[in-house]
C-alpha cells in the first residue's frame, strides 16, 4: 500500500512535470521518456493492486480455516474435559462400589461364621427347654439367611455394575485417544498452512522492498535534479544582477560625462586636491550604499528560497505544485533580468 502511495505521488508529479514540459516547450523525446515512464508507473500500480488483492483474499481464507480449526479444537477440548470429568466421578463411584463388596464380603464371612457357631451349639447343646432354643436359633438362622440372600443380590448387583462401568470406561478411553489423534492431525495441518503462508509473505515482502529501493534511488536522483537545477538558477541570477549593476555603473559614468564638463571635473579635483576617477568614485558612494542595501536584501531573499526548496524536498507528498511555483517564480525573475540587461547594454551602446 505504501508502494502503491508513493506511485501514484510519483504518477501525478510525471503527469505535473509533462504539462510543465509542454509549457516550456521541452524536446518531444523527452516528453515521449516522460510518457513511457508514466505508462511503466502506472503498470506497476496496477500490478501491485491485482497482487495485494491476492494477498489479502488468500489470508482472509487461511484466516477463515484457522478460525474453523480452533473452533473444532475448543469444541474437542471441552469434550476432553467434560469425559475426564465423567471418568473421574465414575472411577469414584467404582471405587465406593469396591468398597462395598469388601464390606458386604466381609459381612458375608461374619454371618457364616456364625451360622457355623450356631449349628455347633444347635446340635451340641442338650438343654430341658430345646424347643424354645431350637425355634430361636431357626429364627436367627432364618435372619441370617435373609441377610445372606440381600448381601448376595447386592454383591451381583455391584458386581454386574462394576462391569457395565469397566465398558464405559474402556469406550471413552478409546474416544480420548481418537480426540487425541485428531487434535495432533488438525495441529500439524494449520502449523503447515501457517509456514506455506509466511514463505509467500516473506517472498512478498522481498519483492516489494526490492521495489522500494529502486524508487529511493530514483527520488534521491530526482533530489539531486532539483539542486543543481536551483544551483544553476541562482548562480545564473547573481551574475545577471551583477552584469546589470555593472551595465548600471558604465551608463551612469557616461551620463555624468555628459551633464559635467571636463572643465568642471577638473576644478573640483583641483580644489579637493583628487584625481578626477576619485571624484567620481566620492559622487557615487552614496549610491553604492543603497545598491548595497540592495545586494543584502535580494541576498537574504535568494537564501530564504534556497531554504524553502530543502524544505520542500524533505518534506511529503505531495510538494510538486508548491516546487514548480517556486521554480518558475525564480525563471520569471531571471527573464526580467535579461530583459533589463539587454535594454539597459542597448542604451549603453
Amino acid at each position: 500500500q505504501q508502494e502503491k502511495k508513493d506511485l501514484q505521488g510519483k504518477l501525478k508529479l510525471r503527469e505535473h512535470m509533462s504539462q510543465t514540459a509542454g509549457k516550456s516547450e521541452a524536446t518531444p523525446a523527452s516528453s515521449k521518456n516522460i510518457d513511457l515512464e508514466m505508462k511503466q508507473l502506472q503498470c506497476k500500480l496496477k500490478n501491485s493492486n491485482t497482487e495485494i488483492t491476492k494477498q489479502s483474499t488468500i489470508i482472509k481464507s487461511l484466516k477463515k480455516q484457522v478460525q474453523e480449526k480452533e473452533e473444532r479444537i475448543r469444541e474437542l477440548q471441552v469434550k476432553i474435559s467434560q469425559l475426564e470429568r465423567d471418568l473421574t466421578m465414575k472411577r469414584h463411584l467404582i471405587e465406593d462400589l469396591r468398597s462395598h463388596l469388601k464390606a458386604n464380603e466381609e459381612n458375608e464371612k461374619t454371618s457364616n461364621e456364625t451360622l457355623k457357631i450356631l449349628r455347633e451349639r444347635y446340635f451340641l447343646l442338650a438343654i430341658p427347654n430345646k424347643k424354645y432354643s431350637m425355634d430361636s436359633l431357626k429364627q436367627r438362622f432364618n435372619i441370617a439367611m435373609k441377610e445372606k440372600s440381600q448381601y448376595e443380590q447386592l454383591y451381583h448387583k455391584a458386581k454386574d455394575e462394576l462391569e457395565k462401568k469397566d465398558l464405559k470406561f474402556t469406550k471413552l478411553e478409546s474416544k480420548m485417544i481418537e480426540t487425541e489423534c485428531a487434535m495432533t492431525a488438525l495441529e500439524t495441518s494449520a502449523s503447515q498452512q501457517l509456514h506455506g503462508l509466511a514463505k509467500q509473505t516473506a517472498q512478498v515482502l522481498e519483492t516489494l522492498q526490492k521495489e522500494l529501493l529502486l524508487t529511493s534511488d530514483k527520488i534521491e536522483e530526482f533530489k539531486t535534479f532539483v539542486k543543481t537545477l536551483t544551483k544553476e538558477l541562482h548562480h545564473s541570477i547573481q551574475e545577471l544582477r551583477t552584469k546589470i549593476k555593472l551595465a548600471k555603473k558604465i551608463g551612469e559614468m557616461k551620463a555624468c560625462k555628459k551633464g559635467l564638463s571636463q572643465e568642471c571635473l577638473q576644478l573640483a579635483a583641483s580644489i579637493v586636491n583628487v584625481s578626477i576617477t576619485d571624484l567620481y568614485e566620492i559622487l557615487q558612494e552614496g549610491d553604492d550604499e543603497v545598491r548595497n542595501s540592495k545586494t543584502k536584501m535580494e541576498f537574504e531573499k535568494d537564501k530564504e528560497w534556497l531554504q524553502y526548496i530543502q524544505k520542500l524536498l524533505e518534506a511529503q507528498f505531495p510538494f510538486a505544485s508548491y516546487l514548480m511555483d517556486a521554480v518558475l517564480e525564480k525563471l520569471n525573475e531571471e527573464k526580467k533580468l535579461v530583459e533589463e540587461y539587454t535594454s539597459l547594454m542597448k542604451h549603453i551602446l
